[in-house]
């Protein structure tokens, strides 16, 4: 066999000459990354005097902080969360108004509370709300009797402010559902 650095097949004792190239992918596992791009930084510089190593280990180490620093971006603003999850909860609580007319549809009256349409498939919890002791809060409801109240406390979680969210739905004036109690 020969030796030349064309030749993909090396002899047993000889060392490869070419670059580890591929480790860079390994740069895209977070913290990992970390870890295999200055480990690629010091071999670009020191054993390989290869720049693009260097280079692909400085991508590699930066795209781990740039993770990092987003994630503790995120995670020191807890209100971006709730953010987030405004609008999935207007899409449940419009879901929630069609369960609401389906149960008065079938019973005759609407539920006294959010629990009496429990099933598997229902959303009854506020995305918005967080937990509180391992309880999931429901969304505010309210029978009125010929009306229900149906709303989200919002961000700040105190109910009847004007961060609180309500479902949107175009068939109004057939529901039973309202803003507020008359």
């Amino acid at each position: 066999m020969s030796s030349s650095k064309n030749n993909k097949y090396i002899r047993k004792g000889e060392k490869s000459t070419s670059a580890p190239y591929l480790l860079g992918l390994l740069g895209f596992i977070p913290l990992v990354g970390l870890f295999v791009g200055v480990g690629l930084i010091l071999y670009g510089i020191l054993k390989y005097k290869d720049k693009m190593l260097t280079i692909i280990g400085i991508a590699c180490v930066l795209f781990s902080l740039g993770v990092y620093t987003t994630l503790f971006h995120i995670g020191s603003n807890p209100k971006y969360f709730k953010e987030l999850w405004e609008e999935n909860a207007q899409i449940q609580m419009n879901s929630l108004i069609r369960d609401i007319e389906f149960y008065k549809l079938k019973n005759g009256f609407y539920p006294d509370s959010l629990t009496q349409l429990e099933n598997d498939m229902l959303f009854l919890f506020d995305p918005i709300q967080t937990t509180q002791n391992g309880v999931n809060i429901y969304y505010n409801f309210e029978n009125l009797g010929d009306t229900y109240l149906l709303f989200s406390s919002g961000i700040d979680g105190v109910p009847h402010t004007a961060d609180d969210i309500f479902p949107q739905s175009d068939l109004n004036d057939n529901l039973g559902w309202v803003q507020t109690k008359n």
